[in-house]
């Protein structure tokens, strides 16, 4: 890939995605901007990356960037304790269209936004991105809103947006709010922990994949108007991962069954990743038994 002395904007960049972006774009030679609304933790932090700060729920906050040119925005921002409904609606919705506000006439090559397969709601899998969405929860409606707002600017005005549906991701320097990495530290202390009956399918990606998929955005024209699934494309269930963490470290203890599936929860959910494929020629480096050793690695070593 050729970025060398491209400039490029990620909101969000000392979040567990934007990080790993982040990390990606300077080994690429980029000028690499991370825009986000505290200080990355000591274990994010990388030389060589300008950091500022700011809201992007707050439209005047975006005027710190006013001395800055860049070639390509990738939003990874927005508030991630879904709980707070009024800061998840605000910054990924409202957030979004602030950048769309500050950046619509800047000639940018690309904007990428990051999206989620919650913006789906319950639908049968494989999930394809033309289906018809129906989501459920305020981060899912407010996905959605970002998504439709963006690519009906991308049809009006020709701004340059890409839509970027993750499913579940995972892997080093991840926070312990998400599955992969809670199971794995419980069972490094030798914790007795409480689960579903964890018979949900779920389709689980490995970080450097994801990364991949944003860099090979950047370049390709034809994805820009387009939503694009960027998953697996196949399911792992819940328990067999559970079993593997604890084979691998040799102990924990999880109670099956502890905790109650929400009524609105999917059984299975897992991409079509032909799109991925066709537009960005992306192809899945697809070994999760490895990748998850490598995680299990990165906590051990912490």
């Amino acid at each position: 890939m050729v970025f060398k002395k491209k400039n490029i904007l990620i909101v969000g960049g000392t979040g567990f995605i934007g990080f790993h972006l982040a990390r990606k774009c300077k080994f690429y030679q980029f000028n690499v901007t991370s825009f986000s609304i505290s200080k990355p933790k000591k274990k994010r932090y990388l030389k060589g990356i300008k950091y500022m700060f700011g809201n992007i729920r707050n439209k005047n906050s975006l005027n710190k960037l006013n001395h800055l040119k860049f070639h390509f925005v990738v939003n990874c921002g927005g508030y991630v304790d879904h709980i707070n409904k009024r800061k998840t609606y605000d910054s990924h919705f409202n957030g979004c269209k602030n950048l769309y506000e500050y950046f619509k006439d800047k000639n940018l090559l690309a904007f990428v936004q990051i999206g989620s397969s919650s913006e789906y709601g319950i639908k049968n899998s494989p999930l394809k991105e033309s289906i018809k969405t129906n989501p459920k929860d305020t981060y899912g409606k407010s996905k959605l809103l970002a998504t439709n707002f963006l690519l009906k600017k991308n049809r009006e005005n020709n701004f340059p947006s890409i839509i970027l549906r993750f499913f579940q991701l995972f892997g080093p320097f991840q926070d312990n709010n998400r599955f992969i990495p809670f199971v794995i530290n419980e069972c490094l202390n030798g914790r007795k922990f409480d689960t579903s009956d964890c018979t949900q399918k779920r389709d689980f990606l490995f970080i450097d994949d994801a990364i991949r998929a944003i860099l090979l955005s950047l370049k390709e024209k034809k994805a820009i108007g387009q939503i694009i699934n960027i998953g697996r494309g196949k399911t792992i269930i819940l328990k067999k991962i559970i079993k593997d963490i604890i084979k691998i470290i040799k102990k924990g203890q999880p109670y099956f069954g502890k905790i109650k599936l929400r009524s609105d929860e999917n059984e299975i959910i897992y991409p079509n990743i032909k799109k991925a494929k066709k537009i960005l020629n992306w192809k899945l480096k697809d070994n999760f038994n490895y990748k998850l050793k490598e995680t299990i690695n990165y906590y051990k070593g912490k």
